[in-house]
């Protein structure tokens, strides 16, 4: 028995496709052509666009429908960035997109879909997103996205995506971060090439490797879970927690890259849907801590992660019982505390930091700021019922993480 079951529930999701297996972008055309698509954008970032063992298979694989490459995308997802992309996009006669790397060239290729089916000017898409945080999302016209993710992150299976504006590089009046959000953002295709995973450095997928973690973990506790995402997010977790110290001893062969490229694909699938998703608390508590200050999201997560989970635990169930079944520690007479001992061990198998203190983050007279971003995160209201958060409580996960 894995608890009592299911409350009623609506499970509404449109997924995307999904392909997965060693070399699978060479079925590129193939994809587009079944989504009556001639000419793709390749839309990635500098470093990946200069490896040619990533570039050279996806370029092989779109053939003639490769439209070209914009290189230029940053951590920052600037939407600056994503106007050069659809002044390339447009030139070239594009009819879709192709993002490859990591969540920063995903979700910059989302706001390119999105303004490529828009006639605002961008003043004011820059106005909207200074005052509102966010951008409207056409009904209609949306050019295809197909993702290829070289990192864990798990932004490929996503209908929302984070942007940022600084007057420097947009017009806008002053500097702006938010995300857009929406059903029609969902990418059309996901492919998941575990050899293009392979060709990561270590340090980078361990980062990202927590931030996709997590969203397994937030995704068996969150108000908005379903058995659905309960089954996805169990088999991903069981495949990550194996997988994770492997890659932190440096097996990254095949085996390593295909259990981890699984395990990712399978915590997100279904948690990005129409009525929400199950992202919570650690996501909450990771923006806080990499919205104002040089610290990497998965970094982040290995952070306060453990922490995050001992106060959702001191103050309600947290489905316990279902997250040690899903890392291997169902058997412990203590659920709960062997929950938060295994998070913290597997983030220490990938050499990530452990206290804040050794990060480049906030410094403990900034935890009050810093909490009241974390409080008005929209995340939060995925915590489990019952679970309430004051600023008090905030700092004081902050200050244990310290």
């Amino acid at each position: 028995m894995t608890g009592p079951l299911a409350e009623p529930f609506r499970f509404e999701y449109d997924p995307a496709v999904v392909s997965y297996g060693p070399n699978c972008v060479a079925q590129l055309d193939e994809e587009l052509a079944r989504l009556d698509r001639e000419r793709a954008l390749v839309v990635t970032g500098s470093t990946v666009g200069e490896s040619e063992p990533v570039m050279a298979p996806v370029r092989s694989g779109l053939g003639d429908r490769l439209a070209g490459v914009f290189a230029g995308t940053t951590p920052q997802k600037r939407l600056g960035t994503a106007y050069e992309a659809l002044e390339q996009y447009r030139e070239t006669d594009a009819d879709s997109i192709v993002a490859v790397g990591g969540g920063s060239s995903l979700d910059v290729a989302t706001v390119v879909s999105l303004l490529a089916a828009s006639d605002r000017e961008p003043e004011a898409v820059g106005a909207e997103l200074v005052d509102r945080g966010t951008l409207t999302v056409p009904a209609s016209g949306l050019p295809p996205v197909l993702t290829v993710p070289t990192t864990l992150a798990g932004a490929d299976l996503s209908q929302v995506a984070g942007v940022t504006a600084d007057p420097a590089t947009c017009p806008v009046r002053a500097p702006a971060s938010g995300g857009v959000g929406a059903p029609q953002l969902l990418p059309a295709v996901a492919c998941y090439d575990p050899e293009l995973v392979a060709t990561t450095p270590t340090g980078v997928l361990a980062g990202s490797a927590m931030n996709g973690f997590d969203k397994g973990v937030e995704t068996l506790y969150a108000r908005s879970r379903t058995p659905v995402t309960d089954a996805t997010a169990m088999r991903g977790l069981a495949m990550l927690a194996e997988g994770l110290p492997a890659l932190g001893a440096g097996r990254t062969g095949e085996p390593t890259c295909r259990r981890l490229t699984q395990g990712a694909m399978l915590v997100q699938y279904g948690i990005s849907r129409p009525d929400g998703t199950t992202l919570s608390l650690i996501h909450a508590f990771g923006h806080g801590l990499t919205r104002e200050y040089d610290v990497q999201q998965g970094t982040a997560h290995a952070v306060v992660a453990p922490h995050v989970l001992a106060a959702l635990f001191d103050a309600v169930d947290g489905r316990r019982d279902l997250l040690a079944e899903a890392l291997g520690v169902g058997d412990a007479a203590d659920p709960a505390a062997a929950v938060v001992d295994r998070v913290a061990e597997l983030a220490a198998s990938l050499s990530l930091p452990a206290r804040l203190r050794d990060v480049d983050g906030p410094g403990r007279d900034e935890f009050p700021e810093v909490a009241d971003a974390i409080l008005a995160d929209a995340f939060l209201a995925n915590a489990p019922a019952g679970f309430e958060l004051t600023r008090a409580d905030v700092v004081a996960v902050l200050e244990a993480a310290w």
